[in-house]
């Protein structure tokens, strides 16, 4: 009887350690110093889209998160709040994963409930960028996109544990593929035309919200750091989840 009760004393410790392992103590954050910097894509550079002209912008520090939010975090999420997981992808759940086909206001849900919130579409070029540290690099963390992350080229279909590919020179991973990532901004194909300079927060409506970064099943030329995408709010995807900023 005595043996029984030390191991369930230490089966109690193990599982507590566990779940303090997922809770949101174990989201990692990584200081983004403000500065200025030339948001969106040069008229020079290949693969440039109608909706990211080059402006400047100035962001004030914050704090975000080093990975993507991982399926064991949401999952521990939902069960402290008596939510729902998601729908399962069809390559599966992978605890260590990002986790995808969430909508845009249960990533705002998670964030809140995790002291945060969701990046700016400023805050989130930015950081990919490396911030004060930027070496220039065309994706985040380096020039060669099979190195920084995973996509429709490398990636085999699915969605991989996070922060295995190079990390950018903020120390951030899988800002460029695995998954794309919410944002907090409606998206605006013209807004660049008008964005404020000092900490722009996106116009006031839009098609959607902003995703960013790219993701497993997309081409890699979608995972430059200028690249944006709109999708509904309400709209699911394999391959889009989420990080956030504090």
């Amino acid at each position: 009887m005595k043996m029984k009760k030390i191991l369930a004393y230490f089966l109690f410790i193990t599982l507590s350690f566990l779940s303090f392992g997922q809770g949101k103590d174990s989201i990692e954050w990584v200081k983004v110093e403000g500065g200025s910097f030339l948001m969106g894509c040069e008229k020079t550079e290949a693969d440039c889209y109608p909706d990211e002209e080059q402006h400047k912008v100035t962001l004030s520090s914050f704090y975000i998160s080093k990975y993507e939010i991982t399926v064991a975090q949401y999952r521990y999420y939902c069960n402290q709040t008596g939510r729902s997981m998601p729908q399962e992808p069809n390559f599966g759940w992978q605890d260590n994963a990002p986790i995808v086909n969430v909508t845009w206001q249960e990533a705002k849900d998670y964030a809140k409930w995790a002291g945060g919130r969701l990046p700016t579409e400023a805050e989130w070029e930015f950081a990919a960028r490396g911030g004060n540290k930027s070496k220039g690099f065309k994706y985040s963390g380096g020039d060669n996109p099979l190195e920084v992350g995973w996509c429709f080229e490398n990636a085999e279909k699915t969605t991989h544990p996070v922060g295995e590919k190079l990390a950018n020179e903020l120390g951030l991973y899988d800002m460029s593929g695995n998954a794309w990532e919410w944002c907090e901004d409606n998206y605006d194909i013209y807004y660049y035309k008008k964005s404020p300079e000092k900490n722009p927060k996106g116009p006031a409506k839009g098609i959607g919200k902003v995703n960013r970064g790219g993701c497993y099943n997309f081409d890699y030329h979608l995972m430059k750091p200028s690249h944006r995408r709109g999708s509904g709010a309400e709209s699911i995807g394999t391959g889009t989840g989420f990080r956030i900023v504090k």
